[in-house]
């Protein structure tokens, strides 16, 4: 028996040696001490499933939602990490890295594809008195194809971090989701991050910013996600800068559904942003675009799983479940509000402009209601595709869908057969083209069998997509760069942004 302790307790040490060994401490270049202390982190009882989180204590002053865009691999997903780790939401060193990067086909190939939310509560010292803040924080993707996924996530924010690579500096989409933020009426906080490569030149970016963009450079905060350093100075300056959300609650409600996807479990589960008014769970609440009602049966925010609260307050981001029994019923873009009283409904989204088409087909013909079946589940958590049914004489009945570029539409045939396990044959993806007849009248297409041919009706015109683009070069390379895009394009303007850089 003494024989059997001792075997348990050094096999007990052991376990822990290689435990502790698998998380290796955080070191900065300024001896930050990367750990929760008290006068830095917030308090991490919210994230005790025992705890119950009480949301009346955070009005609409003390919340701020703000999203993180950059460009991708720029790490706005490890900057999300190490803010959820600094406010308790999720512990030092537990769970998977890039947290909030869920899907399978996001672990796979490195990039994020879903925006996704996360509450978050912190301490800060705010006029001159602690005060307990409520913070939404949307990580959102980087690439251009899921640029629709930022849009949305917008529009439940009041500001912005921008977050730059100190070592490449601005790139497409910093350009892009900075003029996304900047047409929303967002507050931006620029953030040049890892700062701790050997090549990066925080000047150089600073440059970039306030030639670009106009950003000042005293504004520019300068951090190490991986590190760990400067992040102390991320969250004060968002809740210092970020304006609260300006909805009224004693306005009827009207909140903005900004995403949902299917739950086997609960059925559709709906993100929603509460503009104006409350929600309570037992509610009962109609749809503007499709005039249905439900009852709501759940309603919490994410931290960063879903916890229910009972309670949704104006400027708050969170779930609700009500029961829609079909995936068509959850409306990106829509607005919800209570039965029995008439609103003004929210604007909603700008529809997704589709850049690539291409047919998907079931590998078994019998298989169609099945694929039918996973591609409206499937939609129902990405709004950007378009799905038109069609038929081929090859391949039977299958689907004409739109995607937002070729990175997307690969994505969405992964997390079919993924998620889904849907196995599909996909045609040869097309851009849309605009035919001109001579009466005339205008075609668009996406598909080239659909096509007609009349022969009385003469084609005189065809038209293809075309891009505004901007581009930018070192400077070096200039005249060479220019020459070469003028075979293929037009160039409308040329200034130089920095000493060594054209745009």
């Amino acid at each position: 028996m003494t024989t059997f302790k001792r075997a348990s307790r050094a096999l007990t040490s052991k376990l822990a040696a290689i435990y502790t060994c698998n998380f290796h401490p955080v070191t900065s270049l300024s001896h930050f001490s990367y750990t929760q202390n008290a006068s830095f982190c917030s308090r991490p009882r919210q994230n005790n499933k025992g705890s119950t989180i009480d949301l009346n204590q955070y009005p609409s002053d003390n919340i701020r939602n703000f999203s993180i865009i950059a460009h991708v691999d720029h790490g706005k997903s490890t900057l999300a990490d190490r803010l959820l780790e600094l406010t308790g939401t999720i512990r030092k060193g537990h769970g998977q890295p890039q947290y909030l990067d869920k899907l399978q086909v996001e672990r796979e190939r490195g990039i994020t594809v879903k925006a996704q939310t996360a509450t978050m509560f912190h301490r800060h010292k705010f006029l001159g008195s602690d005060t307990d803040f409520l913070l939404n924080l949307i990580d959102t993707p980087g690439h251009v194809d899921f640029s629709y996924e930022v849009s949305r996530s917008l529009a439940a924010c009041q500001g912005a971090l921008l977050v730059v690579d100190a070592a490449q500096g601005v790139q497409a989409q910093t350009v892009a989701n900075f003029y996304l933020a900047f047409e929303s009426n967002l507050a931006i906080i620029p953030v040049i991050n890892k700062i701790d490569q050997p090549t990066a030149d925080p000047d150089r970016v600073k440059a970039q910013l306030k030639s670009m963009f106009d950003l000042n450079p005293s504004d520019v905060l300068l951090t190490s996600a991986k590190t760990g350093l400067g992040l102390e100075q991320v969250l004060p300056a968002a809740i210092e800068r970020i304006p609260p959300p300006p909805g009224k609650s004693t306005s009827p409600l009207r909140m903005l559904l900004l995403d949902s996807y299917y739950d086997e479990y609960k059925g559709v589960i709906c993100h929603v942003s509460i503009v104006d008014g409350a929600l309570h769970k037992g509610d009962k609440i109609c749809s503007a675009a499709t005039g249905q009602s439900y009852e709501v049966s759940d309603v919490g925010i994410m931290h960063p799983e879903l916890v229910a609260t009972g309670i949704l307050l104006t400027g708050q981001v969170g779930y609700i479940v009500s029961g829609m029994r079909s995936t068509k019923e959850a409306r990106v873009g829509d607005t919800l509000h209570h039965t029995r009283t008439v609103i003004q409904p929210l604007p909603g989204f700008k529809p997704a402009k589709h850049m690539v088409f291409s047919g998907l087909y079931p590998a078994d013909g019998s298989d169609f209601e099945a694929l039918n079946h996973a591609i409206e589940r499937l939609t129902c958590n990405d709004a950007s595709v378009s799905v038109t049914k069609e038929s081929s004489t090859a391949l039977g009945l299958g689907f004409r869908c739109g995607f937002l570029g070729l990175l997307h539409m690969d994505v969405f045939h992964q997390r079919l057969e993924q998620e889904h396990g849907a196995h599909v044959i996909s045609t040869v993806p097309t851009v849309p083209y605009i035919f001109e007849y001579s009466d005339g009248s205008k075609l668009q297409v996406q598909n080239p069998a659909a096509l007609p041919s009349n022969p009385k009706n003469r084609l005189i015109a065809c038209w293809e997509p075309t891009v505004l683009a901007t581009i930018i070069i070192p400077s070096m390379w200039g005249l060479l760069s220019l020459y070469a895009l003028s075979v293929a394009g037009s160039n409308w303007s040329t200034h130089s942004l920095i000493a060594s850089e054209l745009s």
